[in-house]
């Protein structure tokens, strides 16, 4: 990964975004100092899906929304016994 300065970045942004259409990455650094980082733009085709992959995998219990019993809510609240 390559790491250039703001100048040579505004005098060569053509050419860098040209390298980083072809998958590289670059960073962008002010006085030595990384500030940014140029990557390939991927959309959302091109990623796969996540939601969904755990379908089936957890069953939200019939009790989820009931009220803590006491002694855990004491635990949270610092009032520990």
């Amino acid at each position: 990964m390559e790491t250039v300065n703001i100048h040579q970045a505004t005098t060569d942004l053509s050419r860098l975004l040209s390298r980083v259409a072809l998958g590289e990455e670059i960073i962008i650094a002010n006085q030595g100092i990384p500030i940014a980082k140029l990557v390939p733009f991927r959309t959302s085709s091109n990623r796969r899906s996540s939601l969904g992959q755990d379908r089936g995998k957890f069953i939200v219990p019939e009790d989820f929304n009931d009220p803590l019993p006491t002694e855990i809510l004491a635990a949270f609240e610092g009032n520990e016994e």
